[in-house]
């Protein structure tokens, strides 16, 4: 529902389990199952090689009805767990090992989440699938690759029920394969049970929870979805490609704060107000998004990398001698620098043109920064959660990266209003989102050159 879609139906294989259990009483008479007392070892062993055939298990040869009473008291819960299963009567030396005499049914003494203990005999998947199938009116049944050895078995006991057409079909299509991350759900389960994460929605994982959590769209995954398409061959997609697909969606409705991770003070020290109220707009990509008011103090905070000492015609931010203007604000122009006993630059004094506001001034200079107030902002924690994994196709859990780059940050007042789970921009500093502990995640960057580099 999240991503836009609202199902049909929804349907479990175990609504139809009494219909699968008449489709295998269906095959014991013709002949096609019987009752095997092997244990699953011995299955194994009998399977044979990709080189050498299967050799037919000593039960094979039991009589119809033999199976059928054995079969019965399966279902009436007589023998204990893995005392008993029941096989497809195919072929021990078919080439595809998949078709040497299946096992389809299997003791189990559980409770079941959704029949109860109503059954102590449950269908394995490729017998269940295409029976399910069918009595859903599925036209195209869509599986991975690794499925495309299970088909023949999949049309063979739809071919052999006698059911009427038209019956299902498989279709393969190659996994989805995304750089850095893995997409397997037992790999995924592994990470979350022995703790390499957090959780099912920790936002390294490429889960739909994680995603949400860390401030994905659902317009995002669609067209990452819909870039990527389909293909019959095993590929491996650039995670840079979900990040770009993210930006676009972003940068239009993503609202705009002023936050300052690495704060350096600015004291203007001709400004004589106690303070007052700057417009700046929420969005510029979108004008529905409408304005807020942000306060302008005398003390304020930039960003460290906006300020040098000494530099160059080329850098258009702020430098001694040099002029920017304060987002929203007034330009102003930076005269001296304070410095600590190490020889640090801990505060810039500056000078401010009062003509030159937002708005009401047509004068132009080639710099413009981010700032927050020293006096009115609010201090928030900002995480950024490092790609889980070290190698571009992990096989193994060896080269885990599990840190998590945490720090304190100054950002504008109105930046209390965001939501949990909503993607904003902060200036200059790309996406981050509210996670539900109050913390801001880093969602994604502003440019990646993703494009650039592909071309």
């Amino acid at each position: 529902k999240w991503l836009g879609f609202t199902p049909t139906r929804i349907e479990h294989t175990s609504n139809y389990f009494e219909y699968i259990y008449d489709c295998a009483i269906t095959f014991i008479k013709k002949g096609l199952a019987y009752v095997d007392d092997s244990t699953s070892e011995e299955i194994a062993n009998m399977k044979g090689t990709l080189n050498t055939p299967g050799i037919d298990s000593p039960y094979k040869t039991r009589t119809i009805a033999t199976n059928l009473d054995l079969f019965y008291r399966m279902r009436n819960g007589e023998f204990k767990n893995g005392e008993k299963t029941l096989r497809l009567n195919i072929d021990m030396a078919s080439p595809n090992m998949i078709l040497r005499d299946p096992v389809i049914y299997r003791i189990m003494h559980e409770y079941h989440h959704n029949t109860g203990d109503k059954w102590c005999i449950y269908p394995l998947y490729d017998f269940a699938h295409p029976i399910s199938d069918y009595i859903e009116s599925i036209s195209d049944s869509l599986c991975t690759l690794e499925f495309e050895v299970h088909r023949p078995l999949y049309n063979w006991i739809l071919e052999n029920l006698d059911l009427r057409y038209p019956l299902p079909e498989e279709t393969e299509f190659a996994r989805l394969n995304v750089s850095y991350n893995v997409m397997s759900k037992r790999k995924l389960k592994t990470l979350v049970d022995e703790n390499y994460v957090t959780g099912w929605d920790d936002p390294r994982l490429l889960t739909l929870s994680g995603l949400r959590r860390k401030g994905y769209t659902p317009a995002a995954i669609k067209l990452f979805c819909e870039t990527v398409g389909y293909t019959k061959r095993d590929s491996l997609i650039d995670f840079r490609l979900l990040e770009e697909c993210l930006r676009s969606d972003l940068n239009k409705i993503a609202l705009r704060y002023m936050v300052v991770l690495n704060p350096l003070k600015i004291t203007i020290t001709n400004y004589k107000n106690e303070f007052e109220k700057c417009v700046i707009e929420n969005n510029p990509e979108n004008v529905k998004d409408g304005e807020r008011e942000v306060i302008f103090t005398k003390e304020l905070f930039i960003e460290a990398e906006d300020f040098r000492e000494i530099a160059n015609n080329k850098y258009h931010r702020l430098k001694i001698g040099g002029e920017v203007r304060l987002k929203g604000a007034y330009i102003i122009k930076a005269e001296e620098v304070v410095k600590d006993e190490l020889g640090n630059i801990i505060e810039v004094k500056c000078t401010y043109d009062p003509t030159t506001k937002s708005g009401e001034s047509d004068r132009k200079v080639k710099g413009t920064i981010h700032w927050v107030s020293a006096i009115y902002n609010k201090e928030i924690v900002v995480n950024e959660y490092e790609n889980l994994f070290t190698e571009e196709m992990p096989e193994s859990f060896d080269n885990i990266k599990s840190s998590v780059l945490s720090k304190t940050a100054i950002a504008e007042l109105p930046i209390k209003n965001t939501i949990i789970g909503k993607a904003v921009q902060f200036m200059r500093n790309g996406y981050f989102t509210l996670d539900k502990d109050g913390s801001f995640i880093k969602t994604v960057s502003l440019k990646d050159g993703f494009k650039e580099k592909e071309n």
